[in-house]
C-alpha cells in the first residue's frame, strides 16, 4: 500500500510503498446503469480512467497536449465518499482513477484512449507493475454510446494485435470521488520518493518515448 512518509523510511519500504497486500474481491454483480454525461465547461470536457497507481496515471495524462489537468481520485465502486485507506482494502469496489480535463479541439477522446492503452501493460489483471489488487484494476469509463464504441473498438483491435486478453473493464461512468489533497500532483511534489523514482518516472518516460508527438513542449 502506498503511504506518505511522515517519518524517515527505508529505501526498501519506499520501493514497495504503492503495493497493497489486499486480495482482489469477488466482482460485484452490478445492474446495467445508464452512463452519466459530464457537461463541458467553456469547451473543456472530462474523461475518466483507472490504470493502476493514480500517481503514475495523473503524471502521464498531464504530459499530453490538450490536457489541462489530471486529478487523482476513486471511481467504479459501490461505497459513498471513499477514502484512500478504505479503497486500499479492496472492499469498496472503487479503483484508483483519474479525472482528465481536456480540450477536444486539441486532443480527442479517442487519443486519450490510445494514451490509456499505450501507457500500461494492458493484459495485467487487477494491477499494474508492482501494484496488485482490485483497487488497481484497469477501467475505462464511458459517458455516452459514442465513447463506448470507441473504447470497445480499440480494445478489440489491441486484443487481436497482441493475441492476448485485454484486462480493461469498460464501464458506464457514474461518479468520480476526488482523492485526498496529498495525492494531487504527487509525482511533481515528491520527485525523490522511492516509488516515484523507480516506478512512476520510468513508466512516464516509457510512455513519452512511444508517443513523442503527443507530449507537451517544455518551457
Amino acid at each position: 500500500m502506498k503511504r506518505i512518509p511522515y517519518i524517515v523510511l527505508t529505501i526498501t519500504f519506499l520501493m514497495t510503498s504503492c503495493q497493497s497486500n489486499s486480495q482482489p474481491t469477488k466482482k460485484d454483480t452490478k445492474p446495467n446503469l445508464d452512463p452519466v454525461q459530464v457537461e463541458a465547461v467553456d469547451g473543456i470536457e472530462r474523461a475518466y480512467f483507472a490504470s493502476g497507481c493514480f500517481w503514475c496515471v495523473e503524471a502521464i495524462y498531464e504530459s499530453v497536449k490538450g490536457v489541462q489537468e489530471s486529478i487523482s481520485g476513486y471511481s467504479g465502486g459501490h461505497t459513498e465518499n471513499p477514502t484512500y485507506e478504505a479503497s486500499n482494502t479492496g472492499r469498496t469496489g472503487h479503483a484508483e482513477a483519474v479525472e482528465i480535463y481536456y480540450d477536444p479541439k486539441i486532443v480527442s477522446f479517442a487519443t486519450l484512449v490510445d494514451v490509456y492503452f499505450g501507457s500500461q501493460n494492458p493484459t495485467q489483471i487487477n494491477g499494474q507493475g508492482p501494484d496488485h489488487g482490485s483497487q488497481y484494476r484497469s477501467i475505462i469509463f464511458y459517458q455516452n454510446e459514442e465513447q463506448k464504441k470507441i473504447i470497445e473498438e480499440k480494445k478489440a483491435a489491441l486484443g487481436k494485435k497482441t493475441n492476448r486478453r485485454i484486462a480493461a473493464e469498460v464501464m458506464p461512468f457514474q461518479k468520480f470521488w476526488k482523492g485526498e489533497g496529498y495525492h494531487q500532483d504527487y509525482e511533481k511534489r515528491n520527485p525523490n520518493n522511492g516509488y516515484i523514482r523507480n516506478v512512476s518516472i520510468p513508466r512516464l518516460k516509457r510512455f513519452q518515448s512511444k508517443f513523442p508527438e503527443l507530449i507537451k513542449e517544455k518551457h
